[in-house]
């Protein structure tokens, strides 16, 4: 998104920072505060509060339709506010059209001009901007050698790859020097050895650029991966906002755990229950696990038990099982087959194991409590939908 507003001072792609020395942000605060939007009577984005500091990058995360690209469209300006604000720098933005705002925007499908040469694309805006030739050329220049692409700025985008397709929309975006970036799951396109690779491009450029960025995905292993911190959005609400550890290690709830990679999520009632662990019964299964609540757990009251695959085990050398289930589905990951099974009541469980492992074939499991969180059961409400992608 280019605008027709001189870029706020600071360093730019010609002016590379000293060796070891991170470039500083062109902003210092982004605020939402009770950013809203209304479909009619259906409300898309319920009241978001985010602070967003320069240099930072913010991923937000969560299932189709739970709000985060309405969030991103409000930021960049493409849909109108409900209610509340933006504020750049303590200055209110939200009430500026897209063009004003100065922000860089990277979209899903790459939107990039096929009639002109990789130079062209990502010159277009300082050209808009009527910026002088010899200024369009030092920037271009430099925003090529930051994404590797200093050798492609002859040809045309049809004649890239996906990944290099990306760097081009990228390199459009921050030539202009934007005080933020915005990104719209720009490698959901890409096969998965590519999306592994951009995600490390991404994250570089974000460094040694400085750049502060907002950006939205579904897949959790993405955003660990890229982000300082994580909002986890779910029917336009805020599960929790957090950094990747905050959110790997001690999800809030249910929801936020299965997009944090806790796929096993059993649905049991608590038998007994204080602050040093509860133990949790139902359909031939007895666990137990460490407490997550804001209050000790009633006895009998529906809880869910959230265990990563990586911690369920299989019992060795006559050890005391778990639970047991037979395995139905065995698929080979190199040195570990992830194994989905059945126990007798119908539950499914997920683990991971080196010992090789047929389907139909009875399984004896055992979980660490350490390793089991409980919840408050989220009143039925289907989690299944919300595991992330890369759990």
């Amino acid at each position: 998104m280019e605008s027709s507003t001189p870029a706020a001072p600071g360093p730019g792609p010609g002016s590379p920072p000293a060796a070891g020395r991170r470039p500083d942000s062109q902003l210092r605060e982004l605020t939402l505060r009770g950013v809203t939007r209304d479909y009619g009577e259906h409300t898309a984005l319920h009241p978001l509060d985010l602070t967003v500091h320069g240099g930072e990058f913010v991923a937000l995360l969560g299932p189709s339709g739970c709000g985060k690209t309405t969030a991103l469209n409000c930021l960049a300006g493409l849909l109108p506010l409900s209610g509340g604000e933006i504020a750049l720098d303590g200055r209110r933005v939200d009430t500026l059209p897209p063009e004003k705002r100065g922000f860089g925007m990277v979209f899903q499908n790459y939107a990039l001009f096929p009639h002109l040469t990789v130079r062209a694309n990502v010159g277009f805006g300082l050209k808009m901007r009527k910026t002088g030739k010899a200024e369009i050329g030092r920037r271009v220049d430099a925003v090529l050698r930051l994404v590797r692409l200093t050798e492609q700025a002859h040809k045309h985008p049809g004649q890239l790859s996906g990944g290099q397709q990306q760097r081009v929309a990228i390199a459009r975006a921050i030539v202009l020097e934007p005080p933020l970036v915005l990104m719209d799951e720009p490698l959901s396109n890409l096969d998965a050895a590519l999306r592994l690779q951009m995600r490390g491009e991404i994250r570089r450029i974000h460094q040694e650029f400085g750049l502060t960025t907002v950006y939205v995905t579904h897949d959790q292993e993405e955003a660990l991966s890229l982000a300082d911190r994580l909002v986890v959005l779910r029917e336009g609400r805020v599960s929790q906002i957090g950094t990747p550890a905050d959110l790997y290690e001690t999800p809030a709830d249910p929801h936020v755990a299965a997009f944090m990679g806790y796929r096993n999520l059993l649905r049991l009632e608590a038998v007994t229950a204080d602050s040093q662990g509860v133990l949790a019964r139902g359909r031939g299964l007895e666990l137990r696990g460490t407490p997550v609540a804001d209050r000790v757990l009633d006895l009998r009251e529906p809880v869910v038990v959230a265990i990563r695959p990586e911690n369920v085990h299989l019992a060795e050398g006559g050890a005391p099982a778990d639970l047991t289930a037979v395995a139905e589905i065995v698929e080979y990951h190199g040195r570990q087959f992830h194994v989905e099974a059945r126990t007798d009541g119908g539950d499914r469980v997920y683990f991971k194991t080196a010992t090789r492992v047929h389907p139909n074939d009875p399984v004896s499991l055992t979980i660490p409590a350490d390793r089991a969180l409980v919840f408050r059961d989220p009143q039925g409400a289907d989690l299944s939908a919300n595991q992330g992608a890369g759990t």
